[in-house]
């Protein structure tokens, strides 16, 4: 076994298999992919291949033909057997001829291999690898060193490639590349290769060295990316190939020249070679251009084209196949026959060019009898198929149809914002109207999940026209999403619409309720401030004065009451302004607006003060009012029994007559001029009685005389007197001029007055 020692040096440990297997379980599977693809590489030449390693060799048959072919020497003749023995006897004869070789088989025996031992038989296959690829000698190297020495030689003149060993040098695929640029240049365009793309790289070399050199694939991309060191032996053995691809070009003409020779000896196996390659050539071609037609199924859109694939399909069948089964069965006759002469004039097998062995043709007429299974059916499904998409293609357009009519103008209508400038009324009757849409929106859904149901089915189908359905299904899925939104979207403005106009009539009819009644009290505070008022007494002025602070002192609760209905106008215009609300109209509730309560509070307002100032003037009025009462009462409590007194005294002195005319006119007349010197007393009265009159009063509860009464008793008074005196002074002229006594007066007098005490 080789040991990486990391600095790029290798220790030869070649016989270590099984350690080396123990090592890494994934090396084995590269190592059976590279062992398996390196065999049939020989094998094809003899006109066959294995399938599984450990499997197909283990009669040992198949071992020693790979020998023959390799060696180009004839093996001892096999057992024919199918015993056990008869195996152990084939693989001996192989190893047999491996050791006459000088090459060292350790710890491999025949009954491994017959056994099935995957190590040891990929140990053996390695050690006929090693067997097969010892002439390569570069520089008087080692097999192993001089392909190494072949790799780095090759590949110096290219960046990024340093080939160190047989592992993880080759991961990023520029060695392969390389490989095949040096002597190939056509096939590979190096200056577009990556080194940090390393799956591309490889699978180029490979698809290149399979499709150009004739090396078949040993390993995948993946099975050298994937893994953090490659196989050196799957590696080493696919890098062998190309060594012999390249290094062998002379040998190879070689051979060619010894064909050719062969042929000229022999033109009557040349020829069979020839009608072998023409006719593979042939078959091969019918059944290229035969299988893409049988593998396309690609529908067609019409009925008649479908119909014309099926009539295509039988003429197929009945008309073109039975010549090439023919041609098939001679192909192989013409081979077998080939290789039989060719082995009685002792001359190697018949190896046909790259891809026309026998088993290439068998297997191309397994991809023609493969492509061709269900063909027939599949075209008969096509036609059921199309029959049936006609119809949903149809029934597809109709519906669509049909919602698309009933969705035009859906969207501008849902968008309207007509909500935005309507009454609470109207936004009720909108409302109701969505509801209807919705429902309506609600019973459409059916066809809109018909709809794409039936293009889901079209395209489960693979309808020709696809595309255009699926655009115009999703177009109205678009469209009915953007329905639902905006169906939404408008019930939300809807409701939040109704919510903030049944607000706002909510504040509106508070305010109504509220400013009615406040309005009404300010209109009566105003009529009430400004109502004159009449008054005659004090009392009268100072149960205003009362009622007006009684008045006053609610003022507070009255602005309170003031400012909760400006407060509700307030939250009106808030919830306006917040939400955007557009307003249409005023409070349907009441005229009152806010400037008016304004208006007349200030107004109230005003008129307080001037109320104040009026009551204050009135009471001083009245209080000046009562002042002149007062002070004509006291005179006329005065003069009035005072006249009354005089008057009586009057009477008296005129019925009670003491002494002499004379002496009584005396008496009277001082009596009269006292009376007249109270005349002053009068006058004054009679100024403060002017006063009254000017305040216009009109009652005074301090007296019960009246200036009339007064007016009046003071006539009589001067009456009397004057009356009384003048019948004195009569009385004297009359006894002068009668000569009457003084005692006859005074009887006629007593007479007279007895008369009218009793008249009156």
């Amino acid at each position: 076994m080789e040991q990486y020692d990391g600095d790029g040096d290798y220790m030869q440990q070649e016989d270590d298999w099984d350690r080396d297997l123990l090592l890494d379980p994934a090396w084995e599977k590269q190592q059976r992919k590279t062992f398996t693809a390196w065999c049939n590489s020989h094998l094809r030449k003899a006109g066959t291949q294995i399938e599984n390693i450990e499997e197909d060799f283990r009669d040992g048959l198949k071992l020693m033909l790979l020998l023959e072919v390799i060696s180009g020497e004839r093996l001892a003749k096999p057992e024919r057997g199918k015993m056990r023995v008869h195996k152990i006897s084939n693989v001996n004869k192989a190893l047999d001829f491996i050791a006459s070789k000088g090459v060292k088989l350790v710890s491999i025996g025949a009954e491994e291999i017959v056994d099935g031992n995957a190590k040891m038989t990929l140990g053996m296959i390695w050690t006929i690898i090693r067997f097969a690829i010892q002439d390569i000698s570069v520089a008087e190297t080692s097999a192993k060193e001089g392909l190494l020495l072949w790799c780095q030689r090759k590949t110096a003149p290219y960046k990024n490639v340093n080939i160190q060993n047989f592992h993880i040098s080759w991961k990023d695929g520029l060695g392969f590349c390389a490989l095949i640029h040096r002597h190939r240049p056509e096939l590979i365009d190096y200056g577009k290769l990556r080194k940090d793309d390393p799956m591309t790289n490889l699978n180029t070399a490979f698809d290149v060295a399979e499709k150009y050199l004739d090396i078949p694939k040993m390993l995948d991309a993946e099975d050298i990316v994937g893994t953090a060191r490659p196989d050196e032996k799957a590696i080493m053995t696919y890098v062998s190939s190309f060594y012999h691809a390249f290094s062998g070009a002379q040998k190879a003409e070689t051979a060619a020249n010894r064909i050719c020779k062969v042929l000229a000896v022999n033109q009557e196996n040349e020829q069979l070679m020839e009608d072998y390659e023409k006719l593979a050539s042939d078959l091969l071609e019918w059944i290229r251009r035969t299988v893409p037609w049988l593998e396309n199924r690609m529908p067609e859109n019409t009925m008649q084209a479908m119909q014309q694939k099926l009539e295509d399909f039988r003429d197929y069948r009945r008309l073109h196949k039975p010549p090439k089964v023919q041609e098939k069965c001679q192909l192989e006759i013409n081979f077998n026959t080939l290789q039989t002469k060719l082995r009685l004039s002792n001359r190697p097998a018949f190896m046909p060019s790259e891809g026309k062995m026998v088993s290439d043709i068998n297997k191309a007429w397994g991809n023609l009898e493969g492509a061709e299974k269900g063909y027939e059916e599949w075209l008969l499904n096509e036609i059921r198929r199309l029959e049936r998409l006609d119809h949903l293609a149809e029934k597809f357009r109709q519906k669509a149809a049909i919602h698309e009519a009933w969705t035009e103008g859906k969207e501008d209508l849902l968008q309207n914002r007509d909500y935005e400038t309507a009454s609470l009324s109207e936004i009720k009757a909108l409302l109701k109207k969505h509801e209807a849409f919705e429902s309506d929106l609600a019973a459409h859904q059916d066809r809109v999940e018909q709809i794409a149901a039936i293009a889901q089915e079209l395209n489960e189908l693979d309808y020709y026209d696809s595309p255009s359905v699926n655009a115009r299904c999703q177009r109205i899925c678009d469209q009915w999403d953007a329905l639902g939104a905006l169906t939404q979207k408008r019930n939300e403005a809807l409701q939040r619409t109704e919510k903030l106009l049944e607000t706002i009539d909510q504040l509106y009819l508070e305010f109504a309720k509220r400013a009615a009644p406040f309005n009404n009290w300010m209109e009566g505070a105003m009529e009430d401030l400004q109502d004159t008022f009449i008054v005659h007494t004090i009392e009268e002025i100072q149960g205003l004065s009362t009622a007006h602070e009684q008045f006053k002192s609610t003022l507070p609760d009255a602005d309170k009451e003031r400012q909760a209905i400006l407060g509700i106008h307030n939250e009106i215009a808030k919830i306006v302004q917040t939400y955007h609300v557009n307003m249409a109209g005023s409070n349907p509730y009441t005229t009152i607006n806010p400037q008016e309560i304004n208006t007349k509070w200030d107004k109230v307002r005003q008129l307080v003060p001037q109320r104040d100032q009026a009551l204050i003037e009135e009471h001083a009025r009245q209080q000046n009012n009562e002042r002149l009462r007062r002070q004509f009462a006291n005179q006329a409590n005065v003069i009035g029994p005072w006249i009354q007194t005089k008057m009586e005294e009057i009477g008296r002195i005129s019925i009670e007559m003491h002494g002499t005319l004379e002496d009584q006119l005396h008496h009277l007349r001082q009596y009269e001029k006292s009376i007249v010197n109270y005349k002053p007393k009068i006058d004054q009265l009679e100024g403060d009685h002017q006063l009254i009159q000017e305040a216009l009063i009109f009652d005074n509860k301090h007296t019960n005389y009246t200036m009339e009464h007064i007016r009046v008793g003071w006539e009589q008074l001067l009456t009397t007197i004057a009356r009384t005196i003048n019948e004195i002074e009569n009385q004297i002229l009359t006894r002068d001029a009668k000569g009457i006594s003084q005692e006859q007066l005074n009887e006629f007098r007593a007479s007279f007055n007895h008369f009218d005490r009793v008249s009156t």
